[in-house]
């Protein structure tokens, strides 16, 4: 007789799985092939509306990861909800790895936006690397893998972010986005 899985089970496991592809896809979609293709035809003028409004953008994108990062992920696992047998510990663990996976995003275009302005992007160059990591690190926290050096990864990261902004005239500060921004 063969053994069949739990149908809440399964929808789960396909809750986690869809939001985790559509976080890590479609957030970033607009930054890399778009931009990369307009640049090539457009010459100088690229180069230049580029550079506008740069610290902004900057400021935008790396607040929206801060919040989303302290919202769903710090303050759950700070509260336990990632423990076995907590209660709505499923749905904690569906909304960071959304969260995580949206805060790479923003702040990978947040160290993209920095490179438009001398300062910021001094700045803000040493920490890609620190960026780089976390990107495995919001798949660990949606399967519930996640541990507290985990979490803290997410928190140096984005306080070293901050820390580079103020320290270039660009002050963070958390922005919460809703649950229908880090859907995508």
């Amino acid at each position: 007789m063969p053994r069949t899985v739990p149908l809440r089970r399964l929808v789960v496991a396909l809750l986690l799985s869809c939001t985790l592809l559509v976080g890590t896809t479609a957030c970033g979609g607009d930054d890399d092939g778009t931009r990369a293709s307009a640049s090539a035809s457009a010459g100088p003028t690229s180069s230049a509306q580029k550079q506008k409004y740069a610290k902004t953008r900057f400021v935008a994108n790396a607040g929206l990861a801060a919040g989303a990062a302290y919202q769903w992920i710090v303050k759950p696992y700070r509260a336990g909800k990632f423990k076995k047998g907590a209660d709505g510990r499923t749905f904690a663990m569906v909304k960071a790895g959304l969260a995580g996976a949206f805060a790479y995003n923003r702040l990978k275009a947040a160290a993209d936006n920095a490179k438009g302005d001398p300062l910021l992007s001094k700045a803000v160059a040493p920490l890609t690397a620190g960026i780089e990591s976390l990107k495995g690190v919001a798949a660990k926290i949606g399967k519930g893998e996640a541990g507290a050096g985990n979490v803290g990864a997410f928190e140096e990261v984005i306080n070293s972010v901050k820390d580079a902004g103020k320290s270039a005239g660009a002050e963070v500060r958390n922005k919460v986005p809703s649950s229908s921004e880090l859907g995508g």
